[in-house]
């Protein structure tokens, strides 16, 4: 299967740094979403993070001039007719995935690839939206996608394997780790990572410790980069509630009920570094 052009549908940080490796690696890219603004701002994001590698020295003026030109903004899902591999990094909700996946099985070449984005999502049900289950896979990059090297690719319940070996070696062409992970709910990032995030939430909500004595612990007892409850933030709160309802969901296990204060601070419109306050307050 040669894939030579790309459709990523959804410009937030998740799409645009999809769409920024994928051009890097000498694809082309379409860049889709419902607005034109939304592009602009996806396209302004890969263009700061391009400039930063060219004041760094890491690419020349030339080069970065190149990727851009394998850049182009699509606000038309049709465009989907002449790709090869669509990339789907919309919002984690099934209803709205299934419903992207449906128009894409109507609109994109027999042969194309679809896959997801999906943080938690069951890809086997994505799947099930459209008349080529086999070609249908998850891709899921870890954020920021430019500087994190993990992919876990997720196959459904039908995927091929001709399809497993052409995202796995198109993965590997970005510069990026493929891992691949069976479809249960979370995967295994999110089911382990979650966890410890709600953990977290919890020993703040029994007055355990402060917030900040808690990232302390964890950032230099465990040795993690950040602590629990500002990566909670930098993913956004609400986020985190609907993978851990996925979770709680999926396996029917109370270890995965998310805890009440996270519920209290994303109905208060606190949902990390997006809203300006989580957690923590930001400018």
């Amino acid at each position: 299967m040669n894939i030579e052009k790309v459709m990523v549908i959804g410009a937030a940080p998740m799409g645009s740094g999809i769409a920024q490796v994928c051009a890097m690696a000498g694809y082309q890219v379409l860049l889709n979403d419902l607005k034109a603004d939304f592009i602009e701002r996806g396209l302004g994001v890969i263009n700061k993070n391009l400039s930063r590698q060219v004041e760094k020295g890491r690419m020349t003026e030339e080069q970065k001039q190149e990727i851009t030109a394998r850049l182009t903004p699509s606000t038309d899902l049709n465009d989907a007719g002449g790709v090869d591999l669509i990339i789907e990094a919309a919002v984690e909700n099934m209803d709205i995935k299934t419903k992207i996946f449906s128009q894409l099985d109507n609109i994109a070449p027999a042969n194309a690839i679809l896959a997801s984005n999906t943080s938690s999502l069951p890809i086997t049900e994505i799947a099930a939206a459209t008349k080529r289950p086999e070609k249908v896979i998850g891709m899921h990059f870890m954020n920021p996608v430019p500087v994190m090297k993990l992919v876990e690719i997720i196959r459904g319940l039908a995927t091929s394997d001709e399809v497993y070996r052409a995202i796995e070696d198109m993965t590997k062409s970005l510069s990026k780790v493929p891992v691949e992970v069976n479809d249960f709910p979370g995967f295994v990032s999110n089911r382990i990572l979650m966890p410890m995030i709600n953990e977290a939430i919890y020993t703040l909500y029994e007055g355990v410790a402060t917030k900040e004595a808690i990232d302390e612990v964890m950032k230099l007892g465990m040795n993690h980069p950040m602590g629990p409850l500002t990566l909670a933030d930098f993913i956004g709160l609400d986020t985190c509630l609907y993978i851990m309802e996925t979770l709680h969901e999926g396996f029917g296990d109370d270890k995965y009920r998310p805890c009440p204060l996270l519920r209290k601070y994303v109905k208060a419109g606190w949902l990390g570094k997006k809203s300006g306050r989580g957690f923590y307050q930001y400018e």
